[in-house]
């Protein structure tokens, strides 16, 4: 899955699996926080931030 993300042009540190039983939840919100602060760090997915256009 990461290699298809990477050829979309997605950093491959946005996509983050964990596997987490429903009985789980201070599990759940651990995870949640890590990929949140990874992501942020991250900043914009430069790939798909939209361009002005030049004005004439």
């Amino acid at each position: 899955m990461k290699n298809l993300m990477e050829h979309m042009g997605v950093e491959p540190g946005r996509l983050q699996f964990s596997w987490i039983s429903s009985a789980e939840s201070t599990k759940f919100v651990d995870v949640v926080t890590k990929v949140t602060e990874s992501v942020k760090a991250l900043g914009p997915n430069t790939n798909y931030v939209k361009k002005s256009a030049a004005k004439v």
